[in-house]
């Protein structure tokens, strides 16, 4: 193993080439188990990485064995420098990849085809406009469906993101599968996490024996075809015999995915986040502008990193909110 294999590969023998970097804590949408009910304090502009801070930061990761990138937010399409931004790390020898919205996909296509960003993760959790209001606080739906076949009418790779909450859209599971009969999207579903502001208890999840079952309803058992997993997989895929897209279920509580985990989180503030659920971070950011090597710091915060979910083994630990009231919230880290 290479010395910068090594400054990657944490204390379990996972090596991390995949590194999420938010761009932006704020948000146009208000979606409830993402932004607490009273918002959140947003970081000071100054203290948020420019365009310039995000290319060296991902550079030296991209030195160590990152080879994978995707921008998040927040919304990222909110950034103004957003072209630059993409602009300046298409350089890198990377697959890049962003987790958007979709609200603004119309005004910055011509920049994701530009830079060859092929690879859209696209958030929608329903597929009833006045539930999209709900949830979002926002009347965005149309706009969205738009963007949506926009991107899938440009031939880029779409994942639709849905985070699934019980007596809210669980009812929606087998018309989320419907609707890659018709449409080459993987839909994805999310198993509803704690952090902090967002109210989680274990009742509002739908895990992954729920949603097969409910699939098992509907199509019959020889239409439901397992797909094989990816390496570093977070989505147990499946795929309805002659449809043109599959489906897949992240279940980060239920049936968690550590043991093959390749993936760093760089929040808008430039701290690494070793783990989506730790409350612990480390400041690149500081260091960067100190014109100080972030090497070591990199390596302690991948060599801290816990075997599953933070240290979070058993559910009881997963159920007490003291594990996660001083965590960000989602919008803070970066979906």
């Amino acid at each position: 193993m290479t010395a910068s294999n090594t400054i990657l590969t944490d204390g379990f023998g996972r090596r991390h080439n995949y590194l999420r970097i938010s761009l932006l804590e704020k948000c146009n949408l208000r979606c409830t188990y993402c932004m607490p009910a009273d918002g959140i304090a947003l970081s000071p502009k100054a203290s948020l990485m420019t365009a310039d801070e995000i290319f060296g930061i991902a550079q030296t990761f991209v030195q160590n064995g990152v080879d994978k990138i995707r921008l998040t937010g927040g919304e990222p399409l909110l950034r103004k420098d957003f072209p630059e931004i993409v602009s300046k790390l298409s350089a890198l020898e990377i697959s890049l990849s962003i987790t958007t919205n979709g609200i603004l996909i119309d005004r910055h296509i011509d920049v994701l085809k530009q830079f060859k960003v092929k690879k859209i993760n696209l958030s929608l959790d329903t597929l009833v406009s006045s539930k999209f209001a709900s949830i979002t606080l926002r009347n965005q739906f149309e706009k969205v469906i738009d963007n949506l076949h926009l991107l899938l009418n440009n031939d880029f790779q779409v994942k639709v993101n849905v985070v699934l909450i019980k007596g809210f859209n669980d009812n929606e599971i087998v018309d989320f599968v419907k609707l890659t009969q018709f449409l080459p999207v993987s839909v994805r579903f999310i198993e509803f996490m704690p952090f902090a502001g967002n109210e989680w208890d274990r009742s509002k999840m739908v895990s992954q024996r729920e949603i097969l079952s409910l699939v098992e309803k509907v199509f019959a058992e020889d239409e439901i075809q397992k797909l094989e997993d990816e390496k570093n997989f977070t989505s147990r895929n499946y795929k309805i015999k002659d449809f043109q897209g599959d489906f897949g279920i992240i279940s980060s509580i239920t049936n968690p995915f550590c043991d093959s985990c390749n993936r760093i989180r760089l929040t808008a503030d430039g701290k690494i986040k070793n783990c989506l659920f730790s409350n612990s971070e480390t400041d690149l950011l500081t260091a960067f502008r100190n014109g100080e090597s972030i090497t070591n710091l990199i390596s302690e915060s991948i060599q801290n990193k816990k075997k599953v979910r933070a240290g979070m083994v058993t559910m009881d630990e997963m159920d007490d909110p003291k594990k996660h009231f001083d965590n960000r919230s989602m919008i803070a880290i970066g979906g």
